[in-house]
């Protein structure tokens, strides 16, 4: 078997965090591959939790090398139902929802695209708050980086 990226698979685990919608917000993501893994998180201090959810989907598949095979595991209905349903639609109507709306968040559904094109990314669909230990941990990643720029905000008042 030859090497290169296409062989190793990527799992990537996203979660996203809002302590008022909107308000300030946090985000975290697990990769792992057979190599190894690694977590990054960070935080916005104005922001919506569907705007952090897919942040950690965007920061974590910006880390994988063009044309690997990634399984995104999240529990945003939100990301896997646009990236999976919505998006296609979106495009053919030029970012336009279905009742000629602007498609919210249309900054990082392009992206999401542009990176679901350059990867071979399969979606996922995890029960948040369930005992998965993945999900557990990158909601807590998640809370806490929104915790952290709350209080750094409040200490700033």
């Amino acid at each position: 078997m030859t090497g290169g990226p296409s062989q190793i698979v990527y799992h990537i685990y996203t979660d996203g965090a809002c302590k008022h919608n909107p308000g300030p917000g946090g985000w975290a993501a697990l990769i792992r591959t057979p190599n190894g893994e690694r977590l990054i998180k960070g935080a916005d201090s104005l922001t919506t939790n569907n705007r952090m959810e897919m942040i950690a989907v965007i920061e974590a598949i910006n880390l994988v090398e063009d044309g690997s095979k990634v399984v995104v595991h999240s529990d945003s209905k939100y990301v896997i139902d646009g990236i999976t349903k919505w998006l296609p639609k979106w495009k053919l109507n030029h970012w336009r929802t279905s009742t000629n709306r602007p498609v919210k968040n249309s900054d990082l559904w392009r992206r999401l695209d542009e990176n679901n094109v350059r990867l071979h990314i399969e979606w996922e669909w995890v029960k948040g708050h369930s005992g998965h230990p993945e999900n557990e941990l990158v909601d807590s990643e998640a809370q806490q980086a929104a915790m952290k720029i709350q209080t750094t905000i409040n200490d700033n008042e």
